[in-house]
């Protein structure tokens, strides 16, 4: 379906348009006027450990230099006291009324509370968060004399950010507002694609099955302008769109109004599920045939998602994480349209692959921008700014490992860089093989290959070297004894040739790996606080996790691990729905390379097997899906996956039920004749 003619249904059904766009324009003026300004103050408040354990000598009497990471046990303690029934109570017996969180400090692996009061009133918000400052302190007082603790064993609080004054916080009231109008705006638009579709069905009812078409007067025929509104519009040329924005736009950039998960890409993707539905309940498409698999294991994902949703409703959350939660639904339907699009909306097998060319080609653009990071010690997305966008990550630098700078091209962070690239090398490779392919020059072919496999080890990340790894055991097996080997040697010669071109790059990513395996790498002993720091999170909900998308760094802290993050956010249902999704990639390449009747379909089939397993094992290695042009590119390629199971499987049945040459069906097969 065309945009001309979506715009011509909406035009025949402005009835549904025009009275709940109104209605919607009105509401969210309404919320401008009425909901007012919010203000939010900060403090921020330290754990110094005991005179008695700390010992006067070495501190040479400074009482902030007492300051350690041991305690973060206590500041969890400290932490969970303050948000208690019980403290709000008493709290609200102070004057505090106000809602207000207290919580880590972001990106800090010590002591650090951060203590926050939002409310209407500026100069009422400044004096409740002095009194909750000096509440915190007087609860870890009154928890250790309830354990009565000797006083030169007791930790004590100081502040390290006084009160600060009152700042207006009007994101959360312009996401009410954008709620209110897009909403109402999508169910105009879905009732009249819907109203659209049954007046189809009721004329076609209304016709008959013999009922022949209705005879017209001969017109002159009339010409058609071309234009962006009459040419038709599939679901590859909105994913190549989709693919250009998730690219090319920094991930880290967002509409203000919808937070991370507001990237211009999301914002497309659901634009392209509206188009999806219009020329589905229009008509005009019919899902894919044998793509249900995909689409049944993201109902599994959506059925966690929404339990974790009642959950965190059902609990006393805090306005950040109602937003988080809401958040979360808004990237799961982005996720979903991506699926949807690319499994059910992709009706021709050459489209498809026009479309997976085109993932490896931009791909490979995103990793040649990371080469000229990591060779200027710059980052190139750190100068992009477009008006209407704003960053989503607090201080997003350049970040260094050993004397190399980690690039990350477009992408948020050099873990989401390694990790997007780790899983579309197994496509460059395929299509490097690829017998249609084979006329193009040789740098067309594998030099897609070479650019983005070369930029995984830039990173200086164990998580890129881990998908390298993969995915050569994965492929190369499978492969012929004489590409297998000249394989082995063009890796052999790759390992040397970077450790001539740049020095110390080998040897730093060795060191990673021996001080992991010798447990004395700061960040491995980092990640594994945390895991053990997540466990009283996960015995409060275990079930069905306290949100999905409500344990965000700002509130709680980094998990590193998808599958912790998830455990947190959706209880143990999510961690089997997120297995669930990743076990269906691995079944998909399995099965295609199963039931391919060609070697190109093989390679293909173990391309969505490598590319699968390594998503499902390095999201242990960082939060995977928190990232949007990963978790975009994971859903886009399981999404493909399915399709091209399908395309195969219909080949596979064609071939079978095809007759055999030289055999009539209606001959008998000749039967032997008994000589007497």
């Amino acid at each position: 379906m065309s945009l001309g003619e979506i715009w011509a249904i909406l035009r025949r059904r402005w009835y549904f348009m025009v009275p709940f766009t109104l209605l919607s324009l009105l509401g969210g003026g309404y919320l401008y006027v009425t909901v007012p300004v919010s203000y939010q103050s900060q403090s921020s408040v330290a754990l110094l450990d005991s005179s008695a354990v700390a010992r006067l000598a070495p501190t040479f009497g400074n009482p902030i230099s007492n300051a350690g990471g041991s305690l973060i046990v206590t500041a969890d303690v400290l932490i969970r006291t303050l948000e208690s029934s019980d403290a709000a109570k008493e709290l609200r017996g102070r004057g505090v009324t106000d809602p207000y969180t207290a919580g880590f400090a972001p990106a800090s692996d010590s002591p650090l509370l951060v203590l926050s009061v939002t409310g209407t009133d500026r100069e009422k918000v400044l004096a409740e968060t002095n009194t909750l400052t000096t509440f915190a302190g007087e609860q870890l007082k009154a928890l250790q004399s309830a354990d009565k603790v000797p006083t030169p064993y007791r930790v004590q609080t100081t502040p390290v950010v006084l009160p600060q004054t009152p700042v207006a916080k009007s994101k959360s009231r312009y996401q009410d507002i954008a709620a209110v109008v897009i909403l109402g705006v999508v169910s105009a638009f879905l009732l009249s694609i819907l109203m659209e579709g049954v007046s189809v069905v009721r004329r076609r009812r209304r016709a008959g099955p013999g009922a022949a078409a209705p005879k017209k007067e001969p017109r002159a025929p009339r010409r058609l302008r071309a234009g962006a509104l009459s040419r038709r519009v599939d679901a590859t040329a909105i994913l190549t769109v989709y693919l250009v924005l998730a690219f090319f736009v920094p991930s880290n950039l967002a509409l203000p109004a919808l937070g991370g998960v507001g990237t211009p890409a999301n914002v497309f993707a659901l634009l392209g599920l509206l188009w999806y539905l219009a020329t589905w309940l229009g008509g005009r498409i019919l899902p894919a045939p044998g793509t249900r698999l995909v689409r049944i294991a993201m109902c599994v994902l959506g059925t966690a998602v929404l339990m974790a949703y009642i959950a965190d409703s059902m609990r006393e959350s805090s306005h950040q994480e109602v937003l988080g939660a809401d958040r979360g639904l808004i990237g799961f339907l982005v996720w979903v349209s991506l699926v949807v699009l690319t499994s059910a909306g992709v009706q021709e097998r050459g489209r498809l692959d026009v479309l997976m060319r085109r993932l490896v080609v931009m791909g490979t653009v995103v990793a040649a921008i990371g080469y000229y990071d990591f060779f200027s010690a710059t980052n190139i997305a750190d100068s992009i700014h477009i008006p209407g966008l704003q960053t989503s990550v607090a201080q997003v630098t350049a970040m260094d490992r050993g004397s190399f700078t980690r690039p990350r091209s477009t992408t948020a962070q050099p873990l989401e860089f390694g990790g997007m690239l780790a899983i579309l090398v197994p496509f460059a490779v395929q299509q490097a093989f690829d017998p249609v392919r084979r006329h193009l020059h040789v740098l067309r072919r594998w030099g897609p290959v070479v650019l983005m496999a070369g930029a995984l080890p830039l990173t200086v990340s164990r998580t890129s070297i881990i998908g390298m790894l993969l995915i050569a055991l994965v492929m190369v097996p499978r492969w012929k004894p004489r590409r297998r080997w000249a394989a082995l040697g063009l890796m052999t010669a790759s390992v040397a040739g970077f450790k001539v071109l740049i020095p110390g790059l080998i040897g730093t990513i060795t060191e990673l790996f021996a001080s992991f395996l010798s447990n004395s790498d700061s960040s491995t002993q980092a990640r594994t606080v945390k895991y053990s720091a997540i466990v009283p999170y996960l015995k409060e909900h275990p079930l069905f996790g306290r949100g999905f998308g409500t344990f965000t760094p700002d509130l709680y802290f980094f998990t590193d691990n998808q599958y912790m993050l998830t455990l947190a956010e959706m209880g143990v249902l999510g961690a089997v729905a997120l297995l669930v999704l990743f076990i269906t990639g691995i079944h998909q390449g399995g099965s295609i390379r199963r039931l391919a009747r060609t070697e190109s379909d093989r390679e293909l089939g173990q391309a969505f097997f490598a590319s699968s397993l390594v998503a499902l094992v390095i999201s242990a290695t960082f939060d995977s899906l928190s990232f949007p042009m990963f978790a975009g590119m994971f859903f886009l390629v399981l999404g493909a996956g399915g399709s091209y199971l399908s395309f195969v499987r219909r080949e596979a049945a064609a071939a079978a039920a095809a007759p055999v040459p030289g055999k009539s069906p209606d001959t008998p097969s000749p039967q032997l004749a008994e000589i007497r």
